[in-house]
């Protein structure tokens, strides 16, 4: 029944307007879409390099310590430059940032897959960070301002959580099949066709978002973005490498993290001072969301710990090749989507918190589980059903972990908080890596040196032979370092499930409150 636009008086039987609803539902599906590829691909591209970085070292001829910054490199600038790319989505508009950042991280894949020295790669990796840093805060914020609030957007934080928790395991995974059947070069080429397809779809499904004319808070900028790029590069520099050698006591890396201290409490200073302020203190007032930002780092620091060590130990003690060791974790990515989709209908039932807490007090079992793996363990029982465990954990995890993030923000404060949920994964993977990392590294060595210690004067030669990677030794210290490195992982998902019982009071009728004031 319609109305006369005269009379006022119904009209029966009148034919219905076209509805809009498919059309409307189309565009949506495109938005998250573009959104959700964009996120993944800016997860994977640290471990999809990782898995070509031998390929990379021979090809340019890296020294030990310049091959690190091929990750450091993305990392610094990445984590360093978070708030303030999440600043400028609020001021210039999201889809153009998500846009420029886009691009920017494309032109420089490609400039990287086209490198033909080694300080050329380093700097396209230092622009591959610089663009992401733009593009990441955008697409979280984006979802806020593009889908309506209720089954929708809990549908598209579902999805895009899902592509945040997988991004490690699919950059293994692509990365040994491109390392494996194309080259090294393709694991930053593969990145031109996507990102331009990205930046062409953003321009065409998703609405540019309010702008919010503000001060750019200069002083919190330079402060923010030193404290967290020095933290970061502190960290990673600090790390015992598989050398056995560790570099926490370099005037560098000391220099670095005290440099790094400063800078951040000068930067907290500054902020609580600030009529504008670059990052508003009263967002770690929510309890949620201060919880969600101390979960974090620890799920980041577990999951950057176990792929890294995991892939090595499959490739190095089981002899896997690059491609077989991408593909085990195969489970992982499967069992990760099929649970966060279960999810996200569960949160619209029952709320954030259960499923949070239910999975953060799975995870310490299946990381403990993970740890478990030995020498001659076999891979379903030692690596495949923990690994669908922790698959679980992470599903239940992060989808409600990420509503919990944007729950009660203001469109306005939108990208600077979501900047710092990045900047939280990027914290914690530095964490992990690096403190994780130097305590395995340093068991490797000893048990080496031990095992050495303990041969007869007549057998050392052949004995130093299987202490190198492949051999008997070698491949015994290698697996009590990993088990080492898991077992702190699992410390640190009980961390985290501390936090969960303790900050998180989501209930099931306020994933999304009303907004905060500015």
């Amino acid at each position: 029944m319609t109305a006369d636009t005269t009379t006022n008086t119904p009209i029966l039987n009148a034919p219905a307007p076209p509805t809009r609803a498919p059309a409307q539902s189309r565009r949506l599906g495109l938005a998250l879409l573009v959104i959700s590829i964009a996120q993944l691909m800016l997860v994977l591209d640290e471990l999809i390099v990782n898995t070509a970085l031998p390929h990379i070292q021979q090809a340019l001829h890296f020294s030990g310590t310049g091959l690190e910054w091929v990750v450091t490199g993305y990392a610094v600038t990445f984590g360093g430059l978070l708030m303030l790319g999440g600043r400028a989505g609020d001021i210039l508009g999201r889809r153009r940032m998500l846009t420029a950042g886009i691009l920017g991280f494309s032109l420089a894949s490609l400039a990287g897959g086209l490198a033909t020295t080694s300080w050329l790669l380093i700097t396209a990796r230092v622009l591959q960070g610089a663009g992401a840093a733009a593009a990441a805060p955008a697409a979280l914020s984006l979802i806020t301002v593009t889908f309506p609030e209720g089954k929708l957007r809990t549908r598209a934080l579902g999805v895009y959580a899902a592509m945040t928790g997988m991004g490690g395991g699919v950059g293994v995974v692509a990365g040994g099949l491109l390392t494996t059947y194309a080259s090294w070069r393709w694991v930053f080429f593969v990145n031109v066709p996507l990102g331009l397809a990205l930046a062409v779809g953003a321009r065409y499904v998703l609405p540019e978002s309010q702008r919010y004319p503000r001060r750019w808070d200069l002083p919190g900028a330079v402060t923010g973005t030193a404290g967290f790029a020095l933290l970061i590069y502190g960290l990673t520099r600090g790390a015992t490498g598989p050398d056995g050698i560790s570099h926490w006591g370099d005037t560098a890396t000391i220099a670095a993290l005290a440099g790094a201290g400063a800078a951040l409490a000068l930067f907290v200073a500054i902020e609580a001072r600030s009529a504008q302020p670059l990052l508003p203190l009263w967002i770690f007032a929510d309890r949620n969301r201060a919880g969600v930002y101390l979960i974090l780092p620890c799920l980041a620091s577990v999951f950057f710990a176990m792929f890294f060590f995991l892939t090595l130990f499959t490739q190095v003690v089981w002899g896997y090749s690059p491609l077989r060791g991408g593909l085990a974790y195969l489970p992982f990515i499967g069992g990760f989507i099929a649970i966060a989709g279960i999810t996200t209908q569960v949160v619209r039932r029952v709320g954030a918190r259960v499923p949070m807490t239910t999975g953060a007090a799975l995870a310490p079992a299946a990381i403990f589980w993970l740890s478990r793996v030995n020498e001659h363990s076999h891979y379903v029982t030692g690596v495949m059903l923990p690994l669908l465990v922790f698959a679980i954990t992470a599903g239940l995890i992060f989808v409600p972990l990420t509503m919990a993030l944007v729950a009660g923000i203001s469109d306005e404060h939108a990208g600077i908080a979501s900047s710092m949920f990045n900047a939280g994964q990027q914290v914690g993977g530095a964490v992990g890596l690096a403190v994780i990392g130097s305590v395995a590294w340093t068991i490797v060595s000893n048990h080496v040196r031990h095992a050495l210690a303990r041969v007869p004067a007549g057998h050392a030669a052949a004995a130093t032979h299987t202490a190198a990677p492949g051999g008997l030794i070698y491949d015994h210290a290698l697996t009590a370092g990993v088990h080492a490195a898991l077992m702190i992982g699992a410390a640190a998902t009980v961390v985290a499930l501390i936090v969960t019982l303790v900050a998180i009071r989501v209930r099931r009728d306020d994933p999304q409150a009303s907004p905060l004031p500015a």
